[in-house]
């Protein structure tokens, strides 16, 4: 799958198109059409492949980040980007925003795009059990667009049709309906007829649309709509997720994002990418995490832009809730998903020692007009929040070991909350800790935007939150806690394990929504998990400084885009409170 062909989607949905006139202006490759090339064997598959494609402009560019990361609990904004509305919920946020207008335009392309391969394949002549198990694939693909679509728009546009005209009247059906006539079904189709792996890493599997329709009927239990098994049915497909596929959690955390181990055991599907496709600008998505989560590290003392550091676009600033997650004493996963320490790469900009901090006692006088370090020394440095310095080191918090004498005396420049980013702070946009999951330092230039990293869409760690949420819904906390403690034991430092351990009565929704900030923080759920669970007005409100200030009930839902309902002669509405 990471050598997927590009291939243009001839079969579009006419009225998602930018103009007619781009529509017309298409060119065709090889001269290929849907009736005639879809229709062979090559063609099928071609297009089965095609149906891939639709989930990479939103599963790592800047677009799926901002809309599954930004605006909630964890993420407010840094100090660049140009969408910054879906931070702050004011009134730019409306049926005109452009990531609101592709997101929907985008999977519904790719939902066609499904609808084509299942209709062009009635007469294709091939083996019966190939073809099932095509069509399996594609219905695994549209249950997650349409899936995607109802969880950012409610009730949307349903068609399981093929469109091949023009076409001026679309329906807007409930989320309900959409639940039981188009994703439900889809998902229990390719259940039944997916096979458990396939040698083709990264084609939809067995796995992957059971962890796909718990996920599903988990979101749908929270709602009216929902049916009296949705949490024991989810309960079970996560159950046998966990335990019928050979899948295992990896015993050190830092590994899930070693690039080259991306096919590792916890990974039950994600979304490919192909490091020369990338490179060479065939692929013109990639992986672009790296560029979000990165203080402005490269204009500061001794540093200048990196491959190893990543370009630091600083979109996404992490709250103040964010920063108070982890108990670093006894958690590791803080300390392995942000970065500490930059080593220093710019000798022009290496400072030197002056009179002025000699006068004060911060360093020898004999050193003033001296460096204060070298190159390959450090030359950043955040602690973090909390306990510093990693498990047993008797350090303290950050303010107390981090004086402003010991700071002044420090030859590297430290960055603390109390300075530089709480919220007041002069730079609070541009200095602040730096996720480090993300970073790429296999691009081949310092400017490179695409990576090579695959998306994560679906792992283990997941799974048993996921079913821990579903066992809480049900009353098991003792379950709960039995899960969660899998991802916690996992996550602590070696001999902290039982420390990290927590009992049945810990767990509430709460903790549960906590824990999997701390796991998955920047994996691109936190939106739909808040959405999901009904509590992402209340907790924007609370941990969001900008967000927080405008957020409406309306807010749990997006905008429709106004070129849809420009495009069609049947009163499209609007979602409540974007008119």
């Amino acid at each position: 799958m990471k050598n997927l062909k590009y291939l243009v989607a001839i079969v579009s949905v006419v009225f998602l198109t930018t103009s007619c006139e781009e529509y017309l202006e298409e060119e065709l490759v090889s001269d290929v059409s849907a009736s005639s090339y879809y229709t062979t064997q090559q063609g099928f598959e071609d297009a089965v492949k095609a149906t891939y494609w639709w989930n990479k402009p939103f599963f790592g560019p800047e677009r799926g980040f901002t809309m599954s990361v930004f605006g909630t609990d964890t993420y407010t904004e840094g100090a660049d980007g140009g969408h910054k509305t879906l931070n702050r919920y004011d009134g730019a946020l409306n049926p005109q925003q452009g990531f609101v207008r592709d997101t929907w335009r985008d999977f519904y392309r790719g939902i066609n795009q499904a609808n084509a391969v299942i209709a062009r394949s009635a007469d294709l002549e091939i083996d019966e059990a190939i073809k099932t198990q095509a069509i399996a694939e594609v219905r695994f693909l549209r249950g997650l667009f349409y899936f995607m679509l109802t969880s950012h728009y409610g009730d949307v546009h349903l068609t399981l049709e093929e469109t091949v005209g023009i076409e001026v009247e679309a329906n807007r059906t409930p989320i309900a309906d959409v639940y039981t006539q188009a994703i439900i079904p889809d998902l229990e189709f390719a259940i039944a007829n997916l096979p458990e792996t396939q040698s083709d890493f990264g084609r939809a599997t067995k796995p992957a649309a059971e962890f796909l329709l718990g996920k599903v009927l988990l979101r749908r239990s929270y709602r009216s709509d929902a049916q009296g098994n949705d949490l024991s049915q989810a309960e079970a497909l996560f159950s046998n997720v966990i335990n019928n596929y050979g899948f295992a959690l990896l015993d050190e955390f830092s590994d899930l994002w070693v690039i080259g181990n991306e096919q590792h055991s916890e990974i039950v599907w994600t979304v490919q990418n192909s490091k020369s496709q990338v490179d060479e600008g065939i692929d013109p998505e990639g992986h672009r995490g790296h560029l979000y989560f990165l203080f402005e590290y490269d204009v500061r003392p001794g540093m200048t832009r990196d491959i190893n550091n990543g370009r630091p676009w600083k979109r996404f600033r992490p709250t103040d809730y964010t920063l108070g997650l982890w108990d670093r004493e006894v958690d590791a996963r803080y300390d392995k998903t942000y970065k500490h320490a930059w080593i220093a790469n710019n000798e022009g900009g290496i400072p030197l020692w002056t009179a002025e901090e000699a006068s004060a006692g911060y360093v020898d006088p004999s050193l003033v007009g001296q460096r204060k370090f070298e190159l390959g020394d450090t030359a950043l440095f955040i602690p973090g929040p909390g306990i510093i310095q990693g498990p047993g080191k008797g350090l303290g918090t950050e303010d107390e070991y981090w004086t402003d004498d010991k700071i002044a005396s420090t030859r590297y420049t430290v960055y603390t909350k109390r300075h530089d980013y709480n919220f007041d702070a002069v730079n609070h946009l541009r200095i602040f800790p730096s996720m480090n999951k993300w970073i790429d330092d296999t691009r081949p230039d310092r400017q490179k935007t695409q990576g090579q990293r695959d998306f994560v869409l679906m792992r283990l760690g997941e799974a048993f939150l996921l079913r821990a949420e579903a066992r809480f819904q049900q009353g098991n906390t003792d379950g709960a806690a039995e899960d969660i403690n899998m991802i916690r034991r996992r996550g602590a430092w070696p001999g902290m394990e039982s420390a990290m351990e927590i009992s049945a009565a810990d767990v509430d929704l709460d903790f549960i929504l906590d824990e999997r900030a701390r796991e998955l923080i920047g994996e691109g759920h936190r939106w739909m998990d808040l959405t999901r669970t009904q509590t992402l007005v209340e907790r924007v409100r609370e941990y969001n400084p900008v967000g927080g200030l405008n957020i409406q009930d309306f807010h749990t839902v997006r905008p429709i885009p106004q070129d849809q309902i420009d495009r069609t002669l049947n009163d499209y509405p609007q979602n409540p409170g974007y008119n």
